[in-house]
């Protein structure tokens, strides 16, 4: 078939939704889907990666947002990580991947409710990947798998790390086979006042490069939900997280209110 034709083709789903990465931020992501099933709004796929690739994962196995929400509320990231030197991170994530394997019904890709993309980044090639098929909870574990912090995921003999390397907000990943495309973005570039320590430098340094590689994808949104007070956590406030998914919400919640009240 020639790429004029696929033009004219009908779009596979008629709505999407992307959710970025962000680390404990990313809870926000299920109080934004909570605000959007008030209205009705419910994903056809889910796009996702990082944090955004866990809810997702959730959500199209079935969890609501508040079921997520109460899943982070116990928690914490030294819980789910033990320090490992020097295999090629500072952290092992192997209890974080029990944790998936424990909580996700779904095994696979094929088992979800909701068809879900999962981006994470090819290490050995430099290459940004998308995950549809198949084993679920590996490319899961490699799109979280953050460089230094995290050793790299192997899946088929390749090694894989954080998807938002090189694409922390997964819209083109979906946006040509829906109608429409909703981006939440967890993480707005906010150059606020940190403190010297491993994470804070860590954290700081990858939002400086996230701001540069979703630049593009946020112009391909239909609608563009960026909650601005996230700015005020850090990715590892993993005690912040119900006050992070209700901000998720509340922030949506007014969003979608002023603008049906516009449309009126």
């Amino acid at each position: 078939m020639s790429d004029i034709m696929q033009v004219f083709e009908p779009r596979q789903y008629k709505i999407g939704i992307a959710l970025s990465g962000g680390g404990i931020k990313g809870l926000c992501h299920a109080g934004v889907l909570k605000a959007l099933e008030e209205q009705g709004i419910k994903p056809d796929i889910i796009s996702g990666v990082s944090a955004g690739a866990v809810v997702g994962a959730l959500y199209a196995d079935g969890y609501s947002p508040d079921e997520i929400a109460t899943l982070f509320e116990d928690i914490s990231f030294r819980k789910m990580t033990k320090l490992r030197i020097p295999e090629g991170g500072l952290f092992r994530i192997d209890a974080f991947e029990d944790f998936l394997f424990r909580t996700l019904r779904a095994k696979s890709f094929e088992e979800l409710k909701i068809p879900l993309r999962v981006v994470a980044t090819n290490l050995d090639k430099g290459q940004s990947v998308v995950f549809s098929q198949g084993h679920l909870i590996d490319p899961v574990v490699a799109s979280c798998s953050v460089p230094v912090l995290f050793a790299p995921k192997k899946i088929n003999g390749t090694h894989y790390v954080d998807g938002g390397v090189l694409k922390n907000f997964p819209v083109s990943t979906i946006s040509t086979v829906c109608d429409k495309v909703i981006g939440i973005n967890a993480s707005p570039m906010v150059a606020d006042e940190y403190k010297l320590s491993l994470m804070n430098v860590a954290s700081r340094t990858y939002h400086f490069m996230f701001k540069a590689n979703i630049l593009h994808d946020k112009e391909l949104c239909n609608l563009l939900i960026e909650p601005v007070d996230m700015g005020n956590y850090d990715t590892f406030d993993v005690d912040k997280g119900r006050e992070i998914f209700e901000l998720g919400y509340q922030s949506t919640r007014q969003m979608l209110q002023s603008r049906l009240k516009v449309i009126d």
